[in-house]
């Protein structure tokens, strides 16, 4: 039996050896919200929820795993259905047990309480899981679900013979969209195929067009969106309800707000640019931010739904490798902001982060260096944000690294040299040229922009010298190793290498602070690190007092070899998500298997130069410039 009166976790979490799932998945309230109250908080009959009474009790089983179904209605709705229309928590049970299986996940995705008392649920061997999405015309977010999607998936991985039930008020558009994602994200199922099923389970399906529309959004080709189908039957009641039967103030406006909160992101809404930086707001609109990540990811060829900018990977003594086997140009890693920049037009300029959060910028101008000062369009960038400590003051600036497309042409197909020379030239060329005849003042500017200097491969050693790093007016976090002949790879890039030193390397986690209360044992409390893709926690740490202040937040940790143990460095502000499982695992074997800056400078010019080398110095983008050491950094310039 699950664990009872088991409250709800705010800032911690409370775990017990019997626990099933996540305690943070199962929100309970004190029984008294359940019981003793025939009637509403004015004394008046409780109302049946809207569209409800000849709503069908159930749907099929789906994937032999899910049962839709309505949400039941416990004793103190008797009075108000007739008798052909009761449908009781426990008569949902019964139905089920008639099927011969074991019916042993209840998930209730009502925004309400008042429907039936859950301990109905739990004293049939039951275990419930309470999610709150508000339904009507707002589908869960992506968070919620991830949530519903990794407890369906830890729930059937320890009980493979069970099923699950999942209700909303009516069993069609919150319960159908859920389902089909899981299937979607865990059996590989198209959305077509997952939208299919659930609609010939629980007929007619998904019937609102935002819903269906969504989830193509989210998994598919949102153009692919099939009409949805007509209103069932029963589906007759006005429509200034919300579908658990809370009255909507003002329903179009409404409506219109929550049809837009899906698609930006209610964890990015309002989410502020980078501190110390100005000029930047967070885009709301939901068209423009649509249309923004839509055109960003058909740019970078990325059939994803997610941030499509390329993403290097840990070198290890496994891929140092590619250093001989190709030509390869490096930088210095910043310990700055990855933004890519979209240009649109004049007035029309946007960063996009890693969380696909989109923000307008104002006050920065592109010029065309052809029909100048003409501004530019359809401009693809990418690059970080930094702030420089110059004389006591601290000076923003976008370093752009690469560029995808260039006034429409696909500049990311073409090798790294060549989309090098394009930023110089067509970008931060005419900016010079514009500054020079007082078309721009930078006074004015928001921010700085430039090029970020990559140098050949066997100039490495260069910037670890005082020198340079000494004269770099902001903090450097590693090198980053570019490969030369390939275009620009969206997405995880595997011969785009990243190093840090040893003591360095680190990996960003969702932290959990863990209340730990089993009989007989110490109340413990430990700190969960939980990366993407990956259920159950992928370490520990001691939950500090310090610690404590960072619950549910990304913290960037790095391994302490002497101590064993995982050690935070920072919060990752700037990241709504940890890292993924695969990433984790890569800084571990890192970490396992250190790469050291005399290990990587001797390799470098025992095997790393002989690619680089075999280029002949006549040849295109191989002038004299690119074969000298790093120029020391004048911080003057702004």
């Amino acid at each position: 039996m699950p664990p009872k009166n088991v409250k709800e976790a705010k800032p911690q979490v409370s775990i017990n050896r019997y626990s099933v799932l996540p305690l943070t998945l199962q929100s309970s309230l004190p029984m008294s919200s359940y019981t003793s109250r025939p009637n509403g908080p004015n004394g008046q009959p409780l109302s049946l929820p809207p569209r409800w009474l000849k709503c069908p009790r159930k749907g099929d089983l789906i994937a032999d795993k899910f049962i839709p179904f309505k949400t039941p209605l416990d004793d103190k709705y008797k009075s108000q259905i007739p008798s052909s229309d009761l449908f009781t928590p426990q008569m949902f049970i019964s139905i089920v047990n008639a099927y011969k299986v074991k019916l042993g996940l209840w998930i209730d995705l009502t925004f309400t309480s008042r429907f039936y008392d859950k301990t109905i649920v739990e004293q049939k061997d039951v275990n419930y899981c309470k999610f709150q999405c508000r339904g009507h015309d707002e589908c869960p977010t992506d968070e919620q679900t991830q949530l519903f999607v990794n407890c369906c998936y830890n729930y059937i991985s320890k009980n493979p013979l069970h099923v699950i039930g999942v209700h909303c008020t009516h069993g069609f558009n919150r319960t159908g969209f859920l389902i089909c994602a899981f299937l979607i994200e865990k059996h590989d199922w198209s959305v077509e195929a997952a939208v299919n099923a659930f609609a010939r389970a629980r007929p007619p399906g998904i019937y609102k067009h935002s819903y269906l529309q969504e989830l193509f959004r989210r998994y598919g080709d949102v153009d692919d969106t099939p009409p949805a189908p007509p209103l069932p039957d029963w589906c007759t009641e006005s429509d200034d309800t919300d579908d658990d039967g809370n009255a909507i103030n003002g329903h179009n406006s409404q409506s219109n707000h929550t049809n837009r909160s899906h698609y930006t992101g209610t964890s990015n809404r309002g989410k502020p640019f980078m501190q110390g930086v100005s000029g930047v707001t967070t885009v709301t609109d939901f068209n423009k931010v649509r249309h923004i990540q839509d055109t960003c990811r058909r740019l970078c060829h990325w059939p994803g739904r997610n941030f499509p900018g390329s993403q290097p990977v840990s070198m290890d003594n496994q891929n140092i490798g590619l250093l001989a086997d190709r030509e390869y140009m490096v930088s210095w890693k910043a310990d700055g902001a990855r933004y890519m920049l979209y240009i649109e037009g004049e007035n029309e300029c946007y960063f996009i982060d890693r969380d696909n959060t989109v923000f307008r910028i104002d006050g920065i101008k592109f010029f065309k260096r052809k029909e100048f000062p003409k501004h530019l369009v359809n401009t693809l960038l990418d690059g970080e944000m930094i702030v420089d400590a110059v004389e006591g003051k601290s000076i923003a600036r976008y370093l752009i690294y690469d560029i995808i497309t260039f006034e429409g042409q696909e500049v990311g197909q073409t090798d790294f040299r060549r989309r090098m020379l394009c930023i110089d030239k067509e970008l931060i060329g005419p900016r010079e040229r514009a500054k020079t005849e007082n078309v721009i003042d930078r006074a004015l500017e928001p921010f700085g922009v430039r090029k970020k200097d990559f140098w050949e491969l066997r100039d490495t050693h260069k910037i670890f010298e005082d020198k340079f790093t000494q004269h770099l007016p902001h903090e450097i976090d590693g090198l980053i190793f570019q490969p030369v002949p390939d275009k620009y790879i969206a997405g995880q890039c595997n011969v785009t290498l990243k190093w840090k030193p040893p003591t360095h390397n680190s990996v960003d986690f969702r932290l959990k602070i863990v209340v730990e209360d089993r009989p007989g044992m110490l109340r413990t409390t430990s700190g969960h690190l939980f990366v993407g893709g990956f259920d159950p926690p992928f370490a520990q740490m001691k939950a500090t007092k310090q610690l404590k202040e960072y619950n549910n937040k990304i913290i960037e940790c790095t391994f302490d070899m002497t101590t064993n143990q995982w050690q935070f460095m920072r919060e990752r502000t700037d990241k709504s998500f940890p890292n993924s499982y695969n990433t984790a695992m890569a800084v571990c074997h890192s970490i396992k298997h250190p790469i050291t800056k005399e290990i990587l400078l001797d390799y470098i010019e025992r095997h790393g130069t002989r690619v680089a080398f075999k280029r002949p110095f006549n040849e295109p983008h191989s002038n004299e410039r690119n074969l000298m050491p790093p120029p020391v950094v004048k911080v003057a310039r702004k």
